[in-house]
């Protein structure tokens, strides 16, 4: 319910967000978890396709890239990514997460059937790039909507298995991959051009589940537009029946806010340097380690597989698959501990972990220790741990934030990770592969493994303790009325 002030006074007090929080886990939230969740599952879909078809692309039937083309074409993907993450994350504060979580799975749905088209190295690059905007900016509206819907005693495991089911969408892919490359029951033109058509034909699936979703009420209320956010509660307080409803807990204290216009860059900059400088500091840390880590190791791991190990193009699905799984059960399993053990421990030792197995497996790989199998039950283990350090990543992104700014933020986190740890990570890889050199690939994944050590010495001194806590608790709304 919401009180207004005086005539002289626009501000209005609300209990909005503190009867979202007080919901009890319900049909709606599998809905949001859903419809909306669906993103990393398509994102998965796409980078487990292009990693396991990395070999076909150089065939008879494909278009004749090189490895170090196979890594730029990646890089494209995630400087699309950039891209659509920084145009649509400010449209989604501007104009609404619902808007724009409907445009940004068109992009990526059309885009990707593009690419299953393209006729040269410069077309499915271009077309990758494409792809890359429609998820960038999934990213950004998905993770807002998503942290404002669902109750703050859940948020944590919620966003954590949410942003797992990436690997879902992986291990679809590097399952579909067995199908399309098995030449036997396709023809190698044809094979990895229909995974890209069906991955685009699903893209348009998920616009009509998209619909059954509402506005955030959150950011509803921000701007002004209190009477729609009120209605919107009200509609998900009723599909709990009466009975439910009636034995709801109290709110507590509301909140009081006044409506303001659309945030200046210079207030986005007071934000990040001057009133959060740390909670700047620290997700820029956990979005570069993670995105260097997972773009760098995974977007090259087919190429590894045939390089080193000499596995088949055909057979590469395979051992995706197992890799996969590792990373779908890492936020499954450990997800809840984020809520209850809470984030600065859990952040810490997940990145901690994973940084340093990954220096010891990047030692056995050097000299030799490792065949086909052994690197894929390491890289599993080891991404088990950093599959829910990367989740968290996105949720501190999320919810430290003032909720004016929030696909904002999260988008240029995302961008910076991306640019720094992802579009580098592919390219690099790429090449060191290329040179065929194992101590070169060597110091590759040091790297990588001293990024994420030193992400996890950031949230050890710097982290939020934001497990149970509403999001205007953490960061305070910007249109808050003193």
């Amino acid at each position: 319910m919401a009180r207004h002030g005086g005539p002289a006074d626009p501000s209005f007090e609300t209990d909005i967000p503190a009867r979202l929080d007080r919901l009890p886990w319900h049909r709606f939230h599998w809905l949001v978890v859903t419809a909306l969740g669906v993103t990393w599952i398509l994102d998965g879909l796409e980078v487990t396709l292009v990693g396991s078809l990395a070999g076909a692309f150089g065939g008879s039937g494909g278009l004749s890239m090189s490895e170090s083309q196979v890594g730029l074409a990646a890089s494209a993907y995630l400087a699309g990514a950039i891209a659509g993450a920084l145009g649509f994350g400010q449209l989604t504060d501007l104009y609404g997460r619902k808007k724009l979580f409907s445009i940004t799975v068109l992009v990526y749905a059309v885009a990707t059937i593009a690419t299953g088209l393209s006729w040269n190295f410069l077309s499915f690059a271009l077309f990758r790039f494409g792809t890359g905007a429609g998820i960038g900016g999934e990213y950004a509206a998905i993770n807002s909507a998503i942290d404002e819907l669902i109750p703050a005693r859940a948020r944590g495991w919620t966003d954590l298995a949410i942003n797992g089911t990436f690997w879902v969408g992986a291990a679809l892919g590097a399952g579909a991959s067995l199908v399309v490359l098995n030449p036997q029951l396709l023809p190698p033109w044809l094979g990895w051009r229909l995974a890209f058509g069906i991955g685009g034909a699903l893209g348009f699936g998920v616009v009509v589940l998209r619909r059954y979703v509402p506005e955030s009420p959150r950011w509803l209320m921000t701007h002004g537009r209190v009477a729609e956010a009120e209605h919107v509660v009200r509609e998900i307080e009723s599909r709990l029946g009466k009975d439910a409803s009636r034995a709801l807990p109290p709110t507590g204290n509301p909140i009081r806010l006044k409506p303001r216009g659309p945030v200046r860059l210079a207030e986005l900059g007071i934000v990040l340097l001057r009133r959060y400088p740390r909670r700047t500091v620290l997700g820029l840390l956990l979005m570069a380690a993670q995105a260097f880590c997972y773009n760098a190791v995974f977007f090259t791991y087919a190429l590894v597989l045939q390089r080193f190990y000499a596995v088949p193009s055909d057979r590469i699905g395979e051992y995706i698959l197992a890799f996969a799984a590792g990373n779908f059960l890492g936020p499954l399993l450990l997800g809840r501990l984020f809520d209850t053990i809470g984030r600065r421990v859990m952040i810490t030792l997940t990145y901690g972990v994973a940084g340093g197995l990954m220096a010891v497996t990047a030692l056995l790989f050097a000299f030799g220790g490792l065949d086909a199998i052994g690197q894929t039950a390491l890289w599993t283990v080891i991404f088990f741990v950093a599959s829910a350090a990367a989740s968290a990543a996105y949720l501190t992104a999320g919810e430290i934030f003032p909720l004016e700014l929030r696909a904002l933020i999260i988008a240029l986190f995302y961008a910076f990770g991306t640019a720094v740890g992802g579009i580098a990570g592919p390219a690099l890889f790429g090449f060191l592969i290329e040179s065929g050199s194992r101590p070169a690939l060597m110091w590759g994944y040091l790297l990588a493994a001293t990024l994420m050590i030193i992400a996890a010495g950031a949230e050890a001194t710097i982290g939020v303790a934001a497990e149970g806590r509403p999001l205007e608790e953490v960061a305070a709304p910007l249109s808050t009325a003193l």
